[in-house]
């Protein structure tokens, strides 16, 4: 009889749970990324749909805090 742990990450969750909070987070990340490439290409202010991106100036830094605002709202 095998016995299986739950081995922990540094934040406290398993690793199960780790990998899938990394996935949403990923999935979350492309989906927000295509959407304001879009945008962004359209010339369309796209800031403002997303909570949390009002003010940054980037690209990237603008889609991840609009995904860390999504995900929070899941907890």
């Amino acid at each position: 009889m095998t016995q299986q742990t739950n081995t922990l990450s540094p934040s406290g969750l398993t690793l199960h749970d780790s990998v899938a909070n990394e996935a949403l987070f990923l999935l979350s990340f492309v989906v927000v990324f295509c959407v304001a490439c879009a945008a962004q290409l359209l010339f369309v202010r796209w800031r403002s749909w997303f909570p949390g991106a009002e003010s940054e100036k980037s690209l990237i830094k603008g889609v991840r805090a609009g995904v860390y605002t999504f995900l929070s709202h899941l907890n």
